[in-house]
């Protein structure tokens, strides 16, 4: 605290050598002895996300939020939804966020399992330390019959990553660092128009081969243990079509909603034709509480974007939408 009174009086050269010695000393303190007072360290450790893509045997993608995001589709699956076949990027979009906080990472994802697996799987989360957030299905009326997974982890990414891959081994997912994933076929047959899908649900989808994608945000914050989770993290609403005919798509994904929310839009959803097929919690502890409404059809696609603008007008989504995340 500065004294104006002490100004005026003359200070011996030894008084003045001792104060300057102890300011020296309080700024060391002040600006690097952080740990000294007890204060946590709050510097963000620089990842090597080549290390962590190659430990769990997929490559990944940076994304918004610094969000390192592996995808693990299902190709090895062919299943069908009411007898239609439908691709891994539609609907068995197994996958693992990474995001790098103060001094360690958190993990979270979905994991796209048979039934056989999902307990042989459940223990090598355990295991590796990890806790599963939801164990549920996404669609009905599925064969091969496929359970989803929501999981969650701390610690050194790396870690994570090989902790990962090991809880997977007791299932078929294809993971293999020496044999990278086949690159995306070009689109062939029906093809949809993502233009006229984009005008009429207010947001820009992208294109994942044949498949057309839309990945929005909510506009509140959603926080979990003090940190945010973000769209890019699977805390968004996705919507997907896929195109199965000339003039028809099948349509999913999962709506992100709060509970007021929760029954107006599942009676959009219905007012228009399109079933609701399960409705549940992706998280434990987060805040806002918030419920993931998942949904099919199969139908003139132009007619199902209204019916899924319809059930967006019933949310408190964000205006824009982030860049859309393949493989949810």
């Amino acid at each position: 605290m500065k004294e104006p009174q002490l100004m005026k009086i003359p200070l011996r050269r030894t008084v003045i050598s001792v104060c300057v010695m102890l300011a020296s000393v309080a700024t060391v303190l002040v600006t690097g002895g952080g740990a000294a007072a007890g204060a946590p360290s709050r510097q963000v450790v620089d990842v090597d996300w080549s290390a962590v893509q190659d430990a769990l045997g997929r490559p990944g993608t940076l994304m918004s939020g610094d969000v390192f995001r592996i995808g693990m589709p299902r190709s090895d699956l062919k299943v069908t939804v009411n007898d239609v076949p439908v691709q891994a990027g539609f609907a068995l979009g197994s996958y693992a966020a990474f995001k790098q906080l103060d001094a360690e990472a958190m993990v979270m994802g979905d994991l796209v399992l048979l039934d056989e697996e999902v307990n042989p799987v459940m223990s090598g989360l355990v295991d590796n330390g990890f806790e599963a957030s939801g164990l549920h299905n996404h669609l009905n009326t599925i064969a091969p019959h496929v359970m989803y997974m929501h999981y969650e982890g701390h610690g050194d990414a790396l870690q994570l990553a090989q902790g990962l891959h090991q809880a997977l081994a007791p299932s078929a997912t294809p993971l293999s660092p020496a044999v990278p994933p086949p690159p995306a076929a070009p689109p062939s047959g029906p093809q949809l128009d993502m233009g006229t899908l984009d005008g009429i649900l207010g947001y820009s989808g992208r294109a994942n081969g044949s498949i057309v994608q839309y990945t929005i945000a909510r506009s509140e914050t959603i926080v979990e243990m003090g940190h945010q989770l973000l769209p890019s993290m699977g805390v968004a609403t996705a919507i997907n079509f896929q195109p199965t005919g000339a003039n028809t798509a099948a349509i999913t994904g999962d709506f992100i909603l709060t509970a007021s929310e929760v029954n107006a839009v599942a009676q959009a959803l219905r007012a228009n034709g399109i079933d609701v097929t399960a409705m549940h919690q992706h998280h434990i502890g987060e805040q806002p509480k918030v419920y993931y409404m998942h949904f099919w059809a199969n139908a003139d696609p132009g007619a199902l974007a209204h019916g899924l603008r319809a059930a967006l007008d019933q949310t408190n989504s964000a205006v824009q939408a982030p860049q859309a995340v393949i493989g949810k």
